[in-house]
């Protein structure tokens, strides 16, 4: 097997072992989430955010255990005044079951509603 085919293969084995796909996002370069998400909720859109007509996304690195519960989530990027809303409905959230803990990231488009 030549040394590209070799370099090739590693790769992919690394990114199926890792759960993490290898796309960049936005600016903290974090992956998408690969596994399907059984179960969403949607985030409610704050009285305030309304109140001051916001509008934005809220990026949220979460990580999923293997048996598919958010184990853990953190806003990295949006307006503060989201954030919270964007946490409570991704804490809810439900995956397929996996052999391996997997993470990534989940953006939450916010728009007010008229």
């Amino acid at each position: 097997m030549s040394l590209r085919k070799t370099s090739v293969l590693m790769a992919v084995m690394a990114l199926a072992v890792s759960g993490v796909v290898g796309n960049l996002q936005g600016q903290e370069g974090q992956g998408e989430i690969v596994r399907r998400a059984k179960s969403k909720v949607e985030p409610v859109y704050p009285a305030l955010a309304r109140k001051m007509n916001l509008s934005g996304t809220v990026k949220v690195e979460i990580l999923v255990a293997a048996n598919g519960t958010v184990k853990d989530a953190k806003v990295v990027g949006g307006h503060p005044v989201l954030a919270t809303a964007a946490l409570e409905a991704v804490r809810k959230w439900r995956f397929e079951p996996a052999s391996i803990e997997t993470s990534g990231i989940v953006d939450f488009k916010f728009e007010p509603h008229q």
